[in-house]
């Protein structure tokens, strides 16, 4: 049954895509967008809206995000607002622009907000602010040009002066990745609607990221990246790129199809294989994370580990609610309210056979993993043997996307899914 289960999965939707559109040759010349994540947060929030703005025409590269230690314990404000000024600088430089325009999120709208309010000069260089889910104001933070998004929750937040939006059918995280906030996002930097919204796809694309201790944005100081183009079924077909790993975890450009399924697989000494599968990227992606931590250490520590059976992070940069959202796991549905209830905002979940019985237990959430921010575990049994299919039913849209992996023992291997 289980076997009829996995192949019925796969058949119906590998993975279930946007239709192709046309992207539209910009009308102005674009400014470069800087995104600032919020606590425990990346780049990778922003890629989906990266492709959205390149699929209206803003140049590859042009969008990117500034990244930082957003428990400050390897960076002061100060610090994170001297290395937004070089980011600014280089951006001013290399793409003509008279200005950028900063986009932030939760913790980072206080981040830019301070950065704003700081000084004249740095307020002068920007040309627009969109302040996401975060912190109120008395006025738009230096005087610049403000657009405040505002998700569920307290329907009296504004920012005085601001252009306020307010989607309170939209989590937290979801006001940086939506449909809905793309749009007031464009229009506010380019003062016209967006031709579409739609991640346009490319035949022929270019990968680039980073490779980071997560939630530190530390680059791996140490190890290998190995690149792995897919079959359907998630199995390999060839390595397509190797490489060292150092400083700031850097990687790329690697060439790739734009409609194939791609591994990362993070090599160290003495810690597992961390392998991480995407659906396909669809255009040339500037923004890969690959969030890991270092051995021995963080919620990776308290994963239990085995011969028998896998262990798997699944992430989405909408949060999971139970109810709403499907997930599953090997057919098996795994998405309960008491561990991924809306109120939790799970956007990380980390499922492993607890107390290696091989049993799958939802009846509470693992609470080492819950206490953390943005974060659940759960005790899922996942076999390590032939592959594991983790399947999707994203709410609003009904969109299913379906991405089956190797089933890795966690003795060895990790495995993390992107959705």
């Amino acid at each position: 049954m289980m076997r009829r289960t996995l192949g019925l999965l796969v058949a119906a939707a590998l993975v279930v895509t946007v239709t192709p559109g046309t992207a539209a040759a910009h009308p102005h010349r674009p400014r470069p967008v800087v995104f600032v994540h919020g606590s425990a947060g990346s780049a990778q929030q922003y890629q989906l809206q990266a492709k959205r703005f390149a699929s209206n025409g803003y140049p590859a590269g042009l969008v990117e995000a500034h990244e930082y230690d957003s428990t400050f314990t390897l960076n002061t404000m100060d610090q994170v607002w001297a290395g937004l000024d070089a980011r600014v600088e280089r951006l001013l430089r290399t793409s003509g622009a008279d200005r950028v325009d900063l986009v932030a999120h939760s913790l980072g709208t206080f981040v830019v907000q301070g950065y704003l309010t700081s000084s004249p000069a740095r307020a002068a260089r920007v040309a627009h602010y969109v302040n996401l889910d975060g912190r109120t104001a008395t006025a738009p933070p230096g005087g610049v040009a403000t657009l405040a998004i505002w998700g569920e929750g307290d329907p009296a937040r504004t920012i005085a002066g601001a252009t306020n939006v307010a989607f309170p059918d939209q989590s937290h995280t979801q006001t940086v990745t939506s449909v809905e906030s793309f749009i007031q996002v464009y229009r506010f930097l380019t003062g016209h609607a967006p031709r579409t919204t739609r991640v346009v796809p490319q035949r022929k694309v270019t990968l680039s990221g980073r490779a980071v201790l997560f939630p530190l944005n530390a680059g791996v100081p140490a190890g290998t990246l190995e690149i792995y183009q897919l079959s359907p079924l998630g199995t390999r077909i060839r390595q397509v790129a190797t490489a060292p790993l150092s400083g700031d975890g850097t990687f790329g450009p690697v060439s790739a199809d734009g409609d194939a399924r791609y591994e990362f697989a993070v090599v160290r000494p003495g810690a597992p294989t961390h392998h991480f599968y995407f659906a396909p990227f669809q255009r040339t992606d500037t923004l890969v994370r690959l969030l890991t931590s270092a051995p021995g250490q963080g919620l990776g520590a308290l994963v239990e580990a085995g011969d028998r059976h896998a262990a798997v992070v699944v992430n989405r940069n909408k949060e999971w609610w139970a109810g709403a959202d499907e997930l599953r796991i090997n057919g098996r549905s795994v998405l309960t309210e008491a561990n991924s209830p809306r109120a939790k905002r799970v956007i990380g979940i980390f499922a492993f056979d607890k107390g290696s019985d091989g049993v799958t237990d939802l009846s509470a959430p693992l609470p080492e993993f819950y206490a953390q921010t943005f974060i659940t575990g759960m005790d899922v049994y996942i076999p390590a043997r032939g592959l594991t299919v983790v399947s999707a039913r994203e709410r609003g849209t009904g969109t299913v996307t379906v991405l089956p992996i190797p089933a890795w023992p966690s003795s060895s291997d990790r495995s993390t899914v992107n959705f």
